[in-house]
């Protein structure tokens, strides 16, 4: 079975739990080696957050429901690496000259 290596999620969450018990419950899923937590966003009642998880693990359905039970909600994946060597991500010539 091909596992995933990296996820990064934009996730809305509440201010409480802060961050330091949001990545901490992520940390203890089986096969997630390691896990940051960014804050790029704060609202009155809520934050944006930028979650990057690593490590080899199946699926996000364990991360999804611990970000349920702390009261997140996932926007959007923005990356995902899978397979048996990680590969980062190359800016296209496109990119370049945009620059």
């Amino acid at each position: 079975m091909i596992e995933l290596r990296r996820v990064v999620l934009d996730v809305l969450k509440p201010h409480d739990p802060d961050i330091t018990i949001m990545v901490k419950s992520l940390a203890e899923i089986p096969g997630i080696n390691g896990v940051n937590i960014s804050v790029y966003e704060i609202d009155q009642r809520v934050e944006n957050v930028k979650v990057t998880l690593e490590g080899n693990f199946p699926d996000i359905k364990k991360v999804k429901k611990v970000l349920l039970d702390i009261g997140g909600t996932i926007h959007s994946i923005d990356e995902v690496v899978a397979g048996k060597t990680m590969v980062e991500e190359e800016e296209t010539l496109q990119e370049r000259n945009q620059g």
